[in-house]
């Protein structure tokens, strides 16, 4: 199993059963947990929990933004005729008449226009289509997940390939420090046999015992093997991590913390200027691994 990226996009249409088209588009970012969220039409709410799960169900982590759009057309509200507001209506107009003879007769548009003759006609929701309705937009989103899946698994083959280059970056730099290491007693005890010779002015000799005791205490206090053991053992944590694939991410994090620490610890015992600027080089490509790593589900 490959990681996978929690970076991605993914758009996917569909047609409600009426005819209406609708765009589903879901992004994707890193995240500490999975965070869903939706933005539905007005009457869609009823499904959110089933979305978040059918998320979750392809997700670890990542805040993902799901939003539907709804194409529909404007359409002039549709009007129709009260017979109990009318016939009150003609019934006023009939009795007005009488009390005033030789009034003109009102228009039919004028009795239409009184208040509650004409009303707006309110549609009676049909369970049926609304039913059918709710299974094409859940459709959809399924077929929008899947598409964000793939979009996540292809960032997570090229951050595979990063990651990878990283830790053989990262053992390259180990492995030189370890050279440079291993070098670090003698130069102590070149640097220390000239600091004594400058001193005493070459008129005393410094007892050979005393000498090494020195050198030894040198090389302890600035000793970096358990380190540099540490931190090839984290590369290799890191490699069967990849190679166990998705979702390592959370793992894979803390990981690069312990890489942090093994950097920080062997520049603060580095006894040389080479060995301090391989800690550097280390630490900066620490920080690169742990900036990627942030993407990994």
């Amino acid at each position: 199993m490959a990681i996978r990226s929690m970076t991605g996009f993914a758009r996917a249409t569909g047609t409600l059963p009426d005819g209406t088209p609708f765009t589903w588009e879901l992004r994707s970012v890193n995240g500490r947990g999975l965070d869903v969220r939706l933005r539905l039409p007005g009457g869609l709410d009823v499904l959110e929990a089933p979305l978040r799960e059918a998320a979750a169900a392809r997700f670890a982590r990542g805040n993902v933004s799901a939003t539907l759009t709804v194409k529909r057309e404007d359409r002039a509200p549709r009007l129709v005729l009260d017979p109990a507001a009318l016939e009150r209506a003609l019934a006023l107009v009939s009795d007005l008449a009488a009390r005033m003879p030789g009034a003109a007769a009102p228009r039919p548009e004028a009795v239409l226009a009184l208040p509650g003759v004409l009303r707006t006609e309110v549609e009676v929701p049909d369970e049926a289509a609304e039913g059918a309705r709710r299974a094409a937009v859940s459709e959809g989103f399924g077929e929008a997940l899947a598409e964000l899946f793939a979009a996540r698994a292809a960032e997570g083959a090229r951050l595979h390939g990063i990651l990878s280059t990283l830790l053989d970056e990262i053992e390259a730099l180990r492995a030189q420090a370890a050279a440079e290491a291993a070098r670090q007693p003698a130069a102590h005890r070149a640097r220390l046999e000239a600091v004594l010779r400058e001193l005493l002015e070459g008129e005393r000799r410094v007892p050979e015992e005393r000498l090494a005791g020195e050198v030894a205490l040198l090389a302890a206090r600035s000793d970096v093997r358990e380190e540099l053991d540490r931190l090839g053992a984290h590369v290799e944590a890191a490699r069967a991590l990849l190679a166990e694939g998705a979702p390592v991410g959370r793992k894979l994090e803390f990981l690069t913390q312990e890489f942090g620490r093994e950097s920080n610890t062997l520049g603060a015992k580095a006894g040389s200027l080479a060995l301090t600027r391989l800690s550097l080089e280390l630490k900066a490509a620490v920080e690169r691994l742990r900036e990627q790593a942030a993407n990994v589900e």
